[in-house]
């Protein structure tokens, strides 16, 4: 493309260097952006038809020219071009060549600094959308297998040491909590990511007499922002997002972490459908579990993608800089990650075996009901701290010959503390462990399943 076919090309008299040109494009990325630019476009039409600055017929003109574009996109017959730069002046380019002269007057009262500000929040905002509808689809999943393993007994871990008998539906809730955070935050993100930067242009508005408040009517913006300068140079939006993002990646890769544990031979809690599993090219036995793995590690990218964005923000002078261009590849790629593993999460779970059995059997290991037994102690009149001792003068015992705490006969119990009666075995099995944690927020059965009918509604 010669100079005199640039857009912006009556300043220039010699045209842009051929690797310049192809190092400063955006459209092989941005063009992604396509639905939302003719969005802004045809409402930014009719807001110029209202004010009087197009004529109906004009308007009616531009706007079917762009719904023929959208169509020629979607079907693949637009031919993008690297020397129009980017998705903006492509679109406009062909809608020219389309209706002649009346293309030209689509920009007038905009720039592309405020175009590419309001694209990226109409992207942003759709994508929220999606991705709250994956992390729900998420919690439902995981809501039905916790209440189908509500009295599912397993060991509790702290330190990665055996610890409290809990329920493996109890577990997979506290996932849920993490997630239900994760869309609150999404949704609040979600609210100053509606804010419309249309009508600022460059920086400082137009002389043109806009109605800005009709354009974010059309778009559905919830307001529209108040400042010109902010409103183009803006990015917190896309940092806020991915922020959220990386917190949420962050609960991704703990469950992941878990997967991972309790389907190795050395576990053995679950098994995944051989759907998310692949196999190894030397070892027959081998059934890796793929998907949770690389939600781990791709959790390393999105954290990546949240220095990047800060890093590029931080040191920007008012108002929009070319830099802005290196917020779009970061952000596209956070929303790729986290709808990819929502996904395929909200996909593999419902298909997950549990082993109660082998889940049981650890349970039973590593004294979990110790701290029971101090509990049965204490409500006996006996200080929590002596029968802290008392309790660790059994578990030594227990060590030193080889075996758990409800197998000792009532006379061994009896010589740690004679307040020790029959009914200690109540609370040293594990179900009477877990039904013994029967409050708001605790690992009996019964309200595990309380707490899956409150989070069903919330759902």
């Amino acid at each position: 493309m010669t100079v005199a076919e640039k857009p912006w090309s009556g300043r220039f008299t010699a045209s842009t260097n051929e690797f310049v040109e192809a190092f400063t494009a955006s459209v092989d990325f941005d063009q992604r952006l396509y639905a939302y630019d003719i969005m802004g476009s045809i409402a930014h039409a009719k807001m110029l038809a209202k004010v009087g600055v197009l004529t109906e017929q004009e308007c009616q003109q531009i706007v079917t020219g762009l719904e023929e574009i959208e169509q020629e996109i979607e079907q693949g017959q637009f031919q993008w071009s690297v020397s129009l730069e980017d998705v903006h002046m492509n679109i406009e380019s062909r809608l020219t060549a389309k209706i002649g002269i009346v293309g030209k007057k689509l920009h007038t009262g905009r720039s592309r600094n405020d175009q590419v500000a309001t694209d990226i929040r109409l992207y942003l905002r759709h994508e929220i959308d999606l991705i709250i509808a994956e992390l729900n689809r998420l919690l439902t999943a995981l809501a039905d297998v916790a209440e189908r393993e509500a009295a599912t007994i397993m060991p509790g871990f702290t330190h990665l040491q055996s610890a409290q008998p809990i329920t493996f539906g109890h577990h997979l809730l506290a996932w849920c909590e993490m997630l239900l955070r994760d869309r609150g935050r999404l949704q609040d993100c979600r609210k100053r990511v509606n804010a419309m930067p249309l009508g600022a242009a460059a920086l400082a508005g137009t002389t043109y007499p806009i109605d800005r408040a009709y354009s974010a009517e059309l778009l559905g913006f919830d307001t529209v922002a108040s400042n010109s300068l902010d409103a183009v140079s803006d990015r917190d939006f896309a940092i806020e997002f991915t922020s959220d993002a990386a917190l949420l990646m962050m609960h991704m890769s703990r469950f992941s972490e878990e997967l991972v544990l309790w389907s190795s031979a050395q576990f053995d809690f679950i098994e995944l459908s051989d759907a998310f599993c692949t196999g190894s090219s030397i070892m027959p036995q081998k059934k890796n579990p793929d998907v949770p793995e690389l939600v781990r590690g791709k959790t390393g990218r999105v954290y990546g993608h949240l220095h990047s964005l800060l890093t590029l923000m931080k040191s920007q002078p008012l108002a929009y800089n070319k830099d802005n261009q290196e917020d779009k590849e970061p952000l596209f790629d956070v929303v790729d990650t986290i709808r990819g593993s929502l996904k395929v999460y909200a996909d593999m779970i419902p298909g997950l075996q549990v082993k109660a059995d082998n889940m049981r059997q650890a349970a039973k290991a590593g004294f979990t009901t110790a701290t029971d037994l101090a509990d049965y102690l204490v409500r006996k009149g006996v200080p929590f701290r002596d029968a802290h001792e008392v309790v660790g003068k059994a578990v030594r015992h227990c060590i030193d010959n080889k075996c758990d705490l409800p197998d000792l006969e009532l006379s061994i119990l009896k010589g740690f503390s004679d307040v020790i009666e029959q009914d200690v075995f109540e609370v040293l099995t594990l179900e009477g462990s877990v039904a013994a944690r029967n409050h708001f927020g605790g690992t009996a059965p019964e309200q595990v399943k309380q707490a899956v009918q409150r989070l069903k509604a919330q759902l």
